[in-house]
């Protein structure tokens, strides 16, 4: 069964010669794009002797299909592609060819990428961004809890084939993606260190970040700890909310929030065998807060939106989950409870008043069971539609 993804309108209405889908492998990205279109010749390069014919004379390579509509998956494997794919481009747009998709590229690296394909295709290219299964994603084509929603991520696989163990499925990836694909391209010394420090940092899931700490625990220094938790953000494994600061409000916390872009992910390494016993975990509260926010991401990103995703947190203990800037300078807050179940009011925080006066956006609270919106009360089932027409 075919799980609709929300980008795919947007794919399909833009026709640059180039488009390049970029995200975690195992995630969809190729499978989108067969699925959006069949008449494109497909490429795999993880294929070691496609890698090796297309890095020794990549022109003569891609000529071979002149005339045809190419798909290059993990084009970030030879970057030597990607000069050619300009020529190629730039010629089209010399012989006035009628504007339209002709390369669609898939990557999974964003570090590589980065080197690579951006500075190359500057101007020519349409960049988009995938990332696993939103909860919205998987409710529209299962009947799935948020409990085994957050054990099992957003892996399409594991929905599509139950049969697949999810615990073998996270294990073979995490050894694949992370600790091989990541250490590798980026150059990590220390690989032993760097994946004790992505356990520890599983086991934080929703805590303010503290460099030193890490550093302390893992063994390493704090900026080493800084550059590889820059290293999983850009390679979109986990997503820092940072911290709002307003120059109106001296005290406001100045530490980014930590969180897991897939909450299977989180899970694994924390060493969770079921969804069941999740619900009696003390670590519950704080991975659920993992999939909100990796919700509110995934919206965003899949409906092509310029919002802002801070944290609230002041010295004083003042705290509310997300503060998020939405479109038209629309602004709201959100809280995060696995139960449904009255807060205190955010009016009442003397630096919520001081930095917004009179204009005070409103707090709504996103819990786990329900499939309507009640008053402040909105599921998480419901919040990808709540947050795209508030």
């Amino acid at each position: 069964m075919w799980i609709n993804r929300d980008i795919s309108q947007f794919i399909q209405d833009e026709h640059n010669f180039i488009q390049v889908l970029i995200g975690p492998r195992q995630c969809g990205k190729s499978s989108l794009f067969y699925k959006l279109a069949r008449d494109f010749v497909e490429i795999n390069l993880d294929d070691y002797s496609v890698r090796e014919a297309i890095a020794k004379d990549p022109v003569t390579f891609l000529s071979q299909f002149d005339g045809r509509k190419v798909l290059i998956d993990e084009a970030q494997l030879v970057p030597e592609v990607f000069s050619a794919i300009k020529l190629k481009v730039d010629k089209l747009k010399r012989q006035n060819v009628k504007r339209e998709t002709v390369f669609r590229l898939t990557g999974s690296n964003q570090i590589l990428l980065d080197k690579n394909v951006k500075e190359s295709l500057a101007g020519r290219a349409s960049f988009y961004e995938l990332n696993t299964l939103s909860v919205s994603e998987i409710k529209a084509a299962y009947e799935s809890t948020i409990l085994d929603i957050i054990f099992k991520g957003g892996w399409p696989e594991l929905y599509v084939d139950t049969t697949i163990p999810v615990n073998r499925y996270l294990d073979d990836y995490l050894g694949t993606y992370v600790e091989k694909d990541i250490v590798i391209s980026a150059g990590v010394q220390r690989k032993s260190e760097f994946i004790k420090f992505i356990k520890l940092l599983a086991g934080r899931v929703g805590h303010l970040v503290n460099y030193s700490n890490l550093a302390n625990e893992v063994g390493v220094s704090s900026e080493a700890i800084k550059g590889w938790m820059s290293l999983l953000e850009q390679m979109k494994v986990i997503f820092l909310a940072q911290p709002y600061f307003s120059n109106l409000s001296k005290r406001l916390t100045k530490s980014p929030k930590v969180f897991f872009l897939d909450t299977a992910i989180a899970c694994r390494l924390q060493g969770h065998l079921k969804s069941e016993p999740l619900m009696a975990s003390p670590f519950i509260g704080n991975l659920f807060e993992s999939l909100v926010c990796a919700e509110i991401y995934k919206v965003k990103i899949n409906h092509l939106k310029n919002w802002n995703i801070y944290h609230w947190r002041s010295r004083d203990g003042e705290e509310i989950d997300f503060f998020i800037e939405l479109e038209g300078n629309k602004k709201l807050f959100l809280e995060v409870n696995v139960n449904r179940q009255s807060i205190k009011t955010h009016t009442d925080y003397s630096e919520v008043k001081k930095v917004f006066k009179n204009n005070v956006p409103d707090r709504y609270i996103c819990h786990m069971h329900g499939d309507s919106v009640m008053g402040q009360y909105v599921p998480i089932s419901c919040l990808a539609q709540f947050l795209l027409e508030y």
